[in-house]
């Protein structure tokens, strides 16, 4: 099996990008309800993932910085404490599911870092559950 069957693609993914603003990422984490969200840069290429936790270290260890004025900090000056990392749409099974078994989703690049989606660990283990129970 190829990892691409279990990619969502981009156009059903949320993600943002590195030029838009702290506030607008946490407007777009609180629409859809993550925790953390693909960035990618102004080329498509994807460049991290963004988390709750990362705004509100950004907030506390910043003096100044409120809810009022998040809009003029951008998403790309913040500190990212987890790296998660991606998986080319070419690499073996193995590679994505060691990456699966510590981040909620994976990030799927082309050849040139282009994001093309995400696979998500629910999706991985509905389908090895239905494939085991079977």
């Amino acid at each position: 099996m190829e990892i691409s069957s279990f990619l969502l693609p981009k156009d059903q993914v949320a993600f943002i990008t590195s030029s838009i603003s702290m506030r607008e990422a946490l407007e777009q984490l609180e629409n859809h309800y993550y925790s953390a969200i693909p960035i990618i840069d102004d080329a498509g290429k994807y460049v991290g993932t963004l988390s709750e936790g990362d705004l509100l270290w950004k907030l506390k260890n910043t003096d100044g910085l409120s809810f009022a004025n998040m809009n003029e900090v951008t998403v790309g000056t913040i500190q990212r404490h987890v790296h998660n990392e991606s998986v080319e749409i070419h690499a073996q099974m193995e590679d994505m599911l060691t990456l699966a078994a510590d981040q909620n989703f994976v990030p799927v690049v082309d050849d040139s870092g282009i994001f093309l989606g995400i696979i998500r660990r629910k999706d991985i283990i509905e389908y090895y559950t239905r494939n085991i129970t079977d």
